[in-house]
């Protein structure tokens, strides 16, 4: 089978930032899935299933009720090796022209005080499994280390051989 594109990324290389992952185009509708890598692969700890379970309720809360992003927001949710999370959004995008919206969705998640939205038996299928306290921490530290002052280094894939 052929290998698929973001295996071809270099996660030896790749640091915390936000990527365009694909862009994929069906009968005249681009969506655009974006890579929110919050922490270095294979270099950093990846963050804890309760973590990312809270900032998967919160931002997808988050996208949906935003006035600008909740029309053309498809999906929310965490990477399988817990490094970051995808953002899939209706449109061509770049990273650019989400970067104020990311900022705001982890602010949003940093300074979240109450109950998680849908953290209930009733709305989640393992609604005890979330840390909002280390949601906040991680949340936090991707404002801080990765999108306040975000370079264009941050916004473009390594790939394998050191071409970009």
């Amino acid at each position: 089978m052929e290998k698929i594109a973001s295996f071809t990324v270099d996660h030896l290389r790749l640091e915390p930032g936000v990527y365009v992952s694909r862009v994929d185009s069906w009968q005249g509708v681009d969506v655009t899935t974006f890579d929110l890598r919050l922490t270095a692969p294979n270099r950093e700890p990846v963050m804890d299933t309760a973590a990312v379970h809270a900032i998967e309720h919160l931002g997808a809360t988050f996208l949906r009720n935003d006035p600008e992003w909740a029309s053309r927001t498809v999906y929310f949710g965490p990477m399988g090796c817990r490094t970051g999370f995808y953002l899939v959004l209706f449109g061509k995008l770049e990273p650019k022209d989400v970067i104020p919206l990311v900022r705001s969705l982890f602010s949003f998640v940093a300074g979240f005080e109450g109950e998680v939205p849908g953290a209930r038996p009733e709305d989640c299928g393992n609604w005890h499994d979330s840390d909002l306290p280390m949601a906040r921490w991680w949340a936090t530290r991707y404002l801080r280390n990765t999108l306040d002052g975000i370079d264009e280094a941050h916004t473009i894939y390594p790939t394998r051989g050191g071409e970009e």
